[in-house]
């Protein structure tokens, strides 16, 4: 069993229980569950320099990458360097986040925000909606092409910008429909978490102009993103770069500053 397999196993029993204490309901009574959201796509398809920035303590891969900074702290710091969003991990077993994270992010900032989190069930892009995300992740390595289709729709009813993950031609190729805003390209390999660039261009042609090509993992340097954006992508998600520092904000902001430079 890979290492997906083994969290895509784990997140179908947790959703099964959140679903037994929380019924859809509680949560389409939440006060933000009627904010009007913002869109990361169009953001990014204005944005000179096209950052993600992620609040991730820790992965499967790097038991701790910085656990001692508030996800407000570090919320702060990225909108104040001028990120065209956030992402927000919310697993907590293998990553060490939770919905607490973006309500919390949420509470201090008005720039879109991703839940980047291993969906399973439409239950979680209602949870989504009721804790202040904007956008939400689906990842082609653990959904069927119906299970897209349904996702995506019930994703844009609710007024959330869809980010679409693919790793290889495969998952590519059995994603493509309507209903999708952004295409990512992870160059992390989530079996292995070996991690290529080469995957992101290798892919870059293949897909429809239709979309927003995002790129993400496995981006450490200006000159990465300067190569990226040769092959028409508009979106660059970058996390432990920036979360490894003491100041995470303060380190986007001087990426960004040699970005646009």
């Amino acid at each position: 069993m890979t290492i997906l397999d083994r969290i895509v196993a784990d997140k179908k029993i947790e959703v099964a229980q959140r679903k037994s204490i929380f019924p859809v309901a509680y949560w389409e009574a939440s006060p933000l569950f009627e904010r009007t959201t913002k869109s990361l796509a169009a953001r990014l398809k204005k944005s000179a320099s096209g950052i993600i920035a992620e609040h991730k303590r820790r992965s499967p891969s790097k038991q701790n990458i910085n656990s001692s900074l508030s996800v407000s702290e570090v919320a702060k710091g990225y909108e104040n360097a001028g990120v065209c969003g956030m992402s927000v991990l919310t697993d907590g077993k293998y990553f060490g986040g939770s919905l607490d994270d973006l309500n919390l992010a949420r509470a201090v900032t008005k720039f879109p925000l991703l839940r980047k989190e291993f969906i399973v069930d439409e239950y979680q892009l209602i949870e989504a909606k009721a804790h202040g995300a904007d956008v939400v992740l689906l990842i082609a390595a653990v959904l069927s092409r119906e299970e897209i289709r349904q996702f995506s729709a019930l994703a844009k009813s609710l007024g959330l910008d869809v980010l679409l993950e693919v790793h290889n031609l495969e998952e590519l190729q059995k994603s493509i429909m309507p209903g999708l805003d952004m295409l990512g390209v992870n160059n992390r390999n989530l079996k292995t978490f070996e991690v290529s660039l080469d995957t992101s261009r290798s892919l870059a042609d293949k897909i429809p102009t239709d979309f927003v090509k995002v790129s993400e993992s496995g981006i450490s340097d200006v000159a990465a993103i300067k190569d990226l954006m040769t092959f028409g992508y508009q979106g660059f998600l970058v996390g432990e770069n920036f979360m490894k520092t003491n100041d995470p904000g303060q380190a986007a902001g001087d990426f960004i500053k040699q970005l646009e430079a």
